[in-house]
C-alpha cells in the first residue's frame, strides 16, 4: 500500500512544474487525472526534446506523465463543463497553472470549487504570482532563470550569464508544489475544510537560491563572484572547488584544505596558507592544479586523492552512468508501458518507503483514453 492510495487528483495543468508534481503524487500512490482538451490534449504533447515522439505525444510529455489518467473534456462546452464539476465533487486535490483570470471565466475558482466540494485542495500555480504588473506575463522556464539572478551563478564570469541546461524553475516548483498539496493534506485531516496553495515559479527558483540570496543581502550587496578558470563551480566556494581535465577525463574536487590536497599531489601550497586566499586567489590556485592534473588519468588521481578521504569524483557523461553497476543494483530506470503495448525506459521515483521502490510500469495515457472508465466510475449516476 502507497501513503496517498484513494485519493484523487484532477490535473488541469499543462507543460512541467505542475505535471511533476502530480507525477509525484502518483508515484506516491495518489489517482491522477489530467483533464485535457478533446484530441489535442495538454499542450506539452507537442512540445518535443529532440522531435522524439512516442504514439503522436513527445517523449517530453511521457516523462512528466506516466503513471496517469486522460478525461477530454472542453471547459468552453457547458456539457463539459457539468462533468468536470461532478469530478470534483469527488476528488480529493485540483491543480491548475492557468493564467490569472481564467479559472474565474470558467467558473472554477477556488471559491467556486468549495461550493462544489467543502474538503477540495486547491492547488494553484503562477509564473508570477495573480497580482501586479506581471501577473499576466509568460511564466517560462528560462524566462525565470533570467528574472532572478539564478543565470549569474553557473559558468566562468567572462561568459557573461549562463542559463541551466535544465528547467530548474519549473522542476523546483513542482517540488514546492507537492510540499504545499501535502501540508495541505494534514491540515484538512485537522480541519474537516478544503485548502487553497499558491506557488509561483519566481517564488520557487528565489528560493533555491536562498544561499546566495541570504548572502548577497547580508554582504553590503556583494554580487556573486565567479572564477574565471575553466571548471569554475560555485560562485561563492573557494580552491580547490570544481572540475579539472586529467590525461584522459575530467574529475571534480569539493571542499577541501588546500595544504592536504598539495601535499597529496606534490604540490607547494605554503604561500596560501592564509585560508582567505583559497577565496581571494582561487583562479591562480585552479591553474596550478589544473596543469599539475593533465600529466596523469582520472582513475591515478582519484586513487591517490581518496585514499586520503579527500572529497573527488570522475565526470561522468550519460553513457558512462549507464554503464554504473549502482545503476541496476539500486533499480534506477523502469521500463513502462502504454495501452498500445509500446514500451520506454524511463527514471523512476527516488524515494522508497519501507525498503520498497516506488516503481510503476504505466506510461503516459493517450487523449481521452479513460473517459469510459472514469464515466463509469464517476459520472453515470
Amino acid at each position: 500500500m502507497k501513503p496517498l492510495d484513494g485519493l484523487v487528483v484532477l490535473e488541469f495543468c499543462q507543460f512541467l512544474a505542475g505535471p511533476s508534481a502530480g507525477l509525484k503524487l502518483a508515484d506516491l500512490g495518489a489517482r491522477v487525472i489530467k483533464i485535457e482538451r478533446p484530441i489535442k490534449g495538454e499542450a506539452c504533447r507537442q512540445l518535443s526534446i529532440k522531435d522524439l515522439f512516442v504514439d503522436e505525444s513527445s517523449l517530453l510529455f511521457h516523462t512528466i506523465n506516466r503513471n496517469k489518467e486522460s478525461f477530454a473534456a472542453d471547459l468552453k462546452n457547458p456539457e463539459d463543463l457539468i462533468l468536470v464539476k461532478k469530478l470534483i465533487a469527488k476528488a480529493d486535490i485540483m491543480t491548475h497553472n492557468f493564467r490569472p483570470g481564467v479559472m474565474e471565466k470558467i467558473g472554477l475558482t477556488f471559491a467556486d470549487a468549495l461550493a462544489i466540494n467543502s474538503r477540495i485542495i486547491y492547488g494553484n500555480i503562477t509564473g508570477y504570482g495573480d497580482k501586479g504588473p506581471w501577473a499576466k506575463k509568460p511564466g517560462q522556464d528560462l524566462l525565470l532563470q533570467s528574472l532572478s539572478g539564478l543565470s549569474w551563478l553557473s559558468g566562468r564570469k567572462s561568459q557573461g550569464p549562463v542559463p541551466f541546461g535544465l528547467a530548474v524553475a519549473d522542476l523546483m516548483c513542482g517540488n514546492h508544489f507537492v510540499q504545499g498539496i501535502l501540508a495541505s493534506l494534514l491540515k484538512r485531516a485537522k480541519t474537516g475544510k478544503g485548502v487553497l496553495i499558491e506557488v509561483s515559479l519566481l517564488e520557487s527558483v528565489l528560493d533555491v537560491q536562498f544561499e546566495a540570496i541570504t548572502s548577497y543581502l547580508n554582504d553590503g550587496g556583494q554580487q556573486p563572484e565567479r572564477g574565471d578558470v575553466k571548471g569554475s563551480a560555485h560562485a561563492f566556494l573557494s580552491a580547490p572547488y570544481g572540475i579539472y581535465q586529467t590525461q584522459d577525463g575530467y574529475i571534480s574536487l569539493a571542499m577541501g584544505d588546500l595544504l592536504l590536497i598539495g601535499n597529496v599531489l606534490a604540490i607547494d601550497f605554503k604561500k596560501y596558507a592564509d585560508k582567505q586566499q583559497w577565496f581571494s586567489q582561487r583562479d591562480e590556485i585552479r591553474n596550478i592544479l589544473s596543469d599539475k592534473l593533465l600529466k596523469q588519468t582520472a582513475d591515478y588521481w582519484l586513487y591517490l586523492l581518496q585514499k586520503e578521504g579527500i572529497w573527488c569524483g570522475k565526470i561522468l557523461n550519460y553513457e558512462e552512468l549507464n554503464n554504473q553497476a549502482f545503476v541496476n543494483e539500486l533499480q534506477l530506470k523502469q521500463t513502462v508501458k502504454n495501452s498500445a503495448g509500446e514500451t520506454l525506459v524511463t527514471t523512476r521515483s527516488p524515494i522508497q518507503l519501507d525498503g520498497e521502490i516506488l516503481a510503476s510500469t504505466k506510461a503516459a495515457p493517450k487523449v481521452g483514453e479513460d473517459n469510459a472508465a472514469i464515466h463509469k466510475q464517476f459520472l453515470n449516476e
